[in-house]
């Protein structure tokens, strides 16, 4: 296997207030091309994990390396290759409108004008925000800003892509509008993604590789997304409530009727109908159950 993208390794880290983050127990490590979750509940330490990784703060002990170098040293180096998300989108778009903030880093790092205009016009245009190029950010919706910060991370067509809490006050719908071009993007730029969160719903649509942390940093756990949601017990042990797809088939099996992990709702659905097929009830014919609601 090549060298991974992202390793850290046992990092330890104390902040003024002498409030300590010693990231270690299990190595966190991201390969080229995964999505990478970092879950756990606030203050354990997922922040504190992707600054180091972003340059933002040294460890002082332990090692980071980030395409290859320590970017708490040599960021310069791979600046152009990493994009970030932070959680605070307001603190994030700098500029009074959409065009000047996502063209920010091109027009910084020297770029000819007519190379700025064609790297702004791709990345809004990945986001899906070329309507909003002129107008002030300050006027924006929530969801609408987040759009713009992420057109700002990709302006430069980076390799990783970091995002803390992107999901941070976004509706349901904003939230899967996010989760569907997050994922697009991986799948049609090759985009790595290493993500903090505490939001369990999210993970099995956007996750190959799970890190569960505690509180104070450790890194108590790494798996699939079912890997991880098979265990329920860990995900309370950290402080994060196991998704409700988790507790009930965990409680299934320990009732003596294990019909496996599944992590989405259609996953779940088919398992049931799986095995109501095996004790001999009829199969369900697709839809029949809304026809049979609508005649009610």
């Amino acid at each position: 296997m090549s060298e991974p993208l992202v390793r850290v390794s046992c990092v330890r880290h104390v902040y003024p207030d002498r409030t300590q983050v010693h990231l270690c127990g299990l190595d966190f490590v991201v390969q080229r091309g995964e999505r990478v979750v970092i879950l756990g509940p606030n203050g354990c330490g997922k922040t504190t994990l992707l600054y180091h990784i972003l340059g933002l703060l040294e460890p002082q002990e332990g090692e980071v390396s980030v395409l290859g170098v320590n970017p708490a040293r040599d960021f310069g180096k791979i600046r152009e290759r990493v994009g970030v998300l932070l959680q605070s989108v307001d603190e994030q778009i700098i500029a009074p409108t959409v065009w000047d903030d996502v063209s920010f880093s091109a027009r910084s790092y020297g770029y000819a004008a007519t190379e700025v205009e064609r790297l702004v016009g791709r990345a809004l245009e990945r986001v899906g925000i070329a309507d909003l190029r002129h107008k002030v950010c300050h006027h924006l919706s929530g969801g609408e800003k987040r759009k713009v910060a992420l057109a700002g991370a990709l302006v430069l067509d980076p390799e990783l892509l970091v995002l803390d809490e992107p999901f941070e006050g976004l509706d349901p719908a904003s939230r899967n509008d996010l989760v569907r071009l997050l994922n697009q993007l991986h799948a049609e730029h090759g985009v790595t993604l290493v993500m903090a969160t505490h939001d369990v719903n999210v993970v099995p649509l956007m996750a190959d590789m799970v890190y569960v942390l505690l509180r104070g940093g450790e890194i108590v756990a790494q798996g699939s997304p079912r890997d991880i949601f098979s265990r329920p017990g860990l995900l309370r042990g950290s402080n994060i409530e196991p998704p409700v797809l988790a507790e009930l088939f965990a409680r299934l099996e320990e009732l003596g009727l294990p019909l496996g992990h599944p992590v989405a709702v259609e996953e779940a659905a088919r398992a049931v109908l799986e095995w109501a097929e095996r004790q001999g009830a009829a199969p369900v014919a697709p839809h029949a159950g809304r026809a049979r609601a609508e005649e009610d």
